[in-house]
């Protein structure tokens, strides 16, 4: 009977040319696959970015709708209201308006200009809040500022207003500001106790104002961006399924070739094992 075939060291037989060939194949298959995962991820990107785009595409010709209609006074915020347009009336309070420090926009730290707004209807002609204590209020986001000595140009419209904006969630409360007229948090929570109440669960990021309020050109609050749910749009679930089989793959070629370097290191070739096997009856005996 032939004796069983001497083990070799791994790396043995990892340098003899054939195998190197072969790890030369197998890597260029791992690298294939690495790159067909690459770009199945950009694609599922790209496929995430198109979708959010046209979801505000479609939230913006939907027009504004009455905030009381969505969102009627002390109701639960739902998440699908971020960014929608809603409008309302009402009178600003000056008096109780505040600056949110610590936010940025366009890469400058700043402060937002956060204003109550005294509702007088807001789409359901009062029927939202009638079985409540009285007219409700909703915090109005204005804008950005860098710095709050602006002066007038803070100063909210006077009378009764029309504004238009985006819907969005009320923050968690903060530790309060870091000066008198200054807060880190836009939370509605902390809000009812200096503002009184009802309040509403969520805000406005104004857009448009009926009067208008001083432009950004003269000092007044810079508008910003539809706010929107923080990585709310994710990533496409196919894409990156597909991305992940293509590296799964990869990995298996490089896998493939250390088990046969294993498997000839070892000499457990499949005639060798055959003929070594000692089982009578086999081809070899």
């Amino acid at each position: 009977m032939p004796e069983p075939t001497a083990p070799r060291s791994f790396w043995a037989v990892a340098r003899q040319p054939r195998v190197v060939g072969l790890l030369v194949l197998f890597l260029l298959a791992a690298f294939v696959c690495a790159r067909l995962g690459v770009w199945q991820l950009d694609r599922a990107q790209q496929r995430a970015e198109l979708a959010a785009q046209q979801e505000a595409a479609e939230l913006e010709a939907a027009g504004p709708e009455g905030v009381g209609v969505l969102l009627p006074p002390q109701s639960t915020f739902p998440g699908e209201l971020v960014g929608r347009q809603a409008w309302v009336e009402g009178e600003y309070d000056a008096d109780g308006q505040l600056l949110v420090e610590g936010r940025a926009l366009d890469g400058r730290v700043g402060y937002l200009v956060l204003t109550p707004l005294r509702v007088t209807d807001d789409g359901t002609q009062g029927a939202s809040w009638a079985e409540l204590s009285g007219a409700p209020v909703l915090p109005v986001v204005r804008g950005w500022v860098a710095t709050p000595e602006q002066g007038p140009a803070l100063e909210p419209p006077a009378g009764v207003v029309r504004v238009t904006g985006y819907l969005q969630a009320s923050e968690a409360a903060g530790q309060g500001g870091s000066a008198p007229g200054l807060t880190d948090s836009v939370s509605t929570g902390a809000l009812v106790n200096e503002w009184g109440g009802p309040i509403y669960s969520g805000y406005l990021v104004l857009r448009s104002s009926d009067p208008e309020q001083p432009p950004a050109v003269d000092g007044g609050p810079a508008q910003l961006p539809r706010p929107t749910i923080e990585g709310g749009t994710g990533l496409n679930l196919q894409n990156l399924f597909y991305a992940l089989q293509w590296w799964v793959f990869g990995g298996f070629a490089v896998l493939l070739w250390v088990r046969l370097v294993r498997d000839e290191a070892a000499g457990v070739r499949r005639h060798g094992r055959r003929e070594s096997s000692g089982i009578a009856g086999l081809p070899g005996d």
